[in-house]
């Protein structure tokens, strides 16, 4: 590893009103090195990168890129000059192709006499999108058109097509299968081959220390470790991140699945183009039914037919043994739905906490049709703020500013608050810690004892192990198989019907 360091911030300082985001922050990565970041959410790990990356500045403190004063004025600068950094939400422009996303407000470059190319440009980015590993990907496609992995793919091309000699990567992983996962591994080894650096913030223990040569935890905005490779002690880094050892359990430990006879929520021989297929679901009142398989098996469609938000064509989706058709009618039977793509289908970004959570619950302190009466709208808001523990100034801060876990629970807070019986959660713990995901888990559970019935779909098999009841693997639109709690399936024995 070279001793060059490419990356140094020195006595870094950061404040957003009265929260001190960073303090004292001193961090060193050298070429030849990836390097991880992990905290739990709010631990400052996304605010010291976007600082590095140019996307804001730090109140205190220097910064050096390969031994030279580096305080980037934007993003922009900052990848022009060698650092790049692909953002936890998504950073692609939905309304325009793939081809001009990757060579946004650089399109001049392809021009004619005054008309751009778009045979030229179109050109251009699919040879940049197959230099990473993404060629399914078609140039001239609509971003709007194409799904979440997709899009965050065509984040990197646009990064890597700069060749950068620092890429952070901020839970980039979170959106992105198996196979998406492989195509940043790949770019990210190349890079420490090449003596260049890379900073990889994830929330994935597992897949950070497999990963990544050192790991720097943050905690409150300070720095409390930096292990080396032959230092990683899961137990150990867990403990550093939430400056205690987690109490009680994780996720359940009873092998019991038991749960009513009675069908909550169900789908009849639901078809969907490819995504479902002569489909048969049934959820049942008291039952936490998971629902696993790979990308594109049509898992995260079915969590959007289940709410309404997609319709079928052929069969019906009945809640209560009443036929379903969309959103609102979902929400009239007591279902509430966090979707994978939390910042484009769950939360309105632009708006407060209060209001993203307080949407949900209208009737709950509205009087009449159009009257709201305000300070019990406050009331319903702060008990979720308190009850969920979500990190904020107060209800009216934005949710952009949350980081990601405290985003998520501001989307929970908006079907707890209206006391959902059905919840749909897809990927509900996608880019949030260790110490909230361990709070979603026993909120789940507490749920089921509470006689409400949930779907997790999730790409993670050992939060489907460690929740469900009842396990349904999808493959191709259909049902592969389906595993019960109490006979305690292995993930070996469910993946062979993924593929």
């Amino acid at each position: 590893m070279s001793k060059e360091f490419m990356i140094e911030a020195k006595k870094m300082h950061k404040s957003f009103g009265s929260t001190v985001a960073l303090d004292n922050v001193n961090v060193k990565v050298s070429g030849g090195e990836i390097r991880g970041l992990i905290g739990e959410n709010g631990s400052g790990k996304s605010t010291v990168t976007s600082i590095i990356a140019g996307m804001q500045r730090a109140n205190e403190g220097e910064m050096f890129f390969k031994g030279k004063p580096w305080n980037p004025g934007s993003m922009i600068e900052s990848l022009e000059n060698g650092v790049g950094m692909i953002v936890q939400e998504s950073g692609t422009v939905p309304g325009i192709s793939v081809a001009e996303n990757i060579f946004l407000g650089e399109t001049a470059q392809f021009r004619r006499g005054g008309i751009v190319s778009r045979k030229r440009l179109i050109k251009a980015a699919q040879e940049v999108l197959n230099s990473i590993g993404a060629s399914y990907i078609k140039a001239e496609t609509l971003t709007a058109d194409i799904d979440m992995q997709s899009r965050k793919l065509v984040e990197i091309a646009k990064v890597m097509r700069k060749n950068p000699e620092v890429l952070i990567v901020d839970e980039t992983t979170t959106a992105l299968s198996q196979d998406g996962r492989e195509i940043i591994y790949k770019i990210m080894n190349q890079m420490k081959a090449e003596n260049k650096a890379v900073i990889f913030i994830s929330h994935d223990l597992e897949e950070i220390m497999n990963v990544c040569d050192a790991l720097t935890v943050l905690r409150d905005g300070k720095i409390i470790v930096t292990f080396d490779k032959d230092e990683f002690d899961e137990d150990v880094i867990k403990t550093s991140m939430i400056g205690r050892e987690l109490q009680g359990e994780y996720y359940r430990s009873d092998l019991d699945d038991s749960y009513d006879n009675e069908v909550v929520l169900e789908i009849v021989k639901g078809e969907l183009d490819d995504q479902l297929r002569e489909f048969d679901f049934q959820l049942h009142k008291g039952e936490i039914l998971g629902v696993g398989g790979l990308s594109y098996c049509g898992m995260h469609t079915l969590g959007k037919v289940l709410f309404g938000a997609e319709r079928l064509n052929a069969g019906e989706v009945l809640a209560h043994g009443k036929p379903l058709k969309n959103e609102k009618e979902a929400m009239n039977h007591g279902i509430g739905y966090v979707s994978k793509d939390r910042d484009y289908e769950s939360l309105s970004l632009n708006a407060s906490i209060k209001d993203n959570i307080s949407i949900g619950g209208l009737e709950c302190f509205a009087t009449g049709k159009f009257l709201l009466l305000s300070g019990k709208e406050n009331r319903y808001v702060d008990e979720q703020i308190k009850k969920l523990s979500i990190k904020c100034q107060d209800r009216n801060q934005y949710v952009m500013t949350l980081s990601g876990g405290n985003k998520q629970k501001v989307v929970f807070g908006k079907w707890i608050g209206r006391d959902s019986e059905i919840l749909i959660l897809d990927c509900p713990t996608r880019g949030v810690d260790i110490g909230v995901k361990q709070a979603m888990y026993q909120l789940m559970y507490q749920m089921k004892k509470e006689g409400k019935s949930i779907v997790i779909i999730s790409e993670e098999m050992t939060e489907l192990l460690g929740m469900a009841d009842r396990i349904l693997i999808m493959k191709d639109g259909k049902k592969a198989a389906e595993f019960m709690r109490s006979d305690k399936p292995q993930e070996a024995d469910i993946i062979k019907y993924m593929i």
